[in-house]
């Protein structure tokens, strides 16, 4: 009984157990069957790069920097993603992308931290 490669359909020779015809075929597969589980994964990841980005040309020598909320959204941040929160004793709450850190100061203004 002769079988087919699980991805291109030719036929396959040598071992008995054998499933794809190459390295190519096998890789192929793989990455068809995955492509959607991780597609949320990179779109988040390629958003939370952008984030970092935009957070990275904020901050100056000092470690710190101001911007308003309007030109954060211009440049296409989106505030939903972040990496973690950390709460101040007088009860701030900076989110953080990475090292890069942003507190709201008032409605239209934020100021970016960098964690040393």
């Amino acid at each position: 009984m002769e079988k087919a490669c699980a991805s291109c359909g030719d036929k396959l020779v040598g071992r008995s157990d054998k499933k794809f015809c190459g390295d190519g075929c096998r890789n192929a597969f793989h990455n068809q069957a995955n492509q959607e589980k991780s597609f949320l994964v990179k779109h988040t990841n390629n958003s939370l790069r952008k984030n970092y980005r935009i957070l990275s040309g904020i901050v100056l020598k000092e470690g710190k920097g101001k911007i308003t909320k309007v030109v954060l959204l211009n440049k296409g941040f989106v505030f939903d993603l972040f990496t973690s929160v950390y709460h101040t004793q007088k009860g701030s709450q900076y989110y953080f992308v990475y090292d890069l850190g942003y507190l709201k100061v008032s409605d239209n203004l934020f100021v970016v931290v960098k964690k040393y």
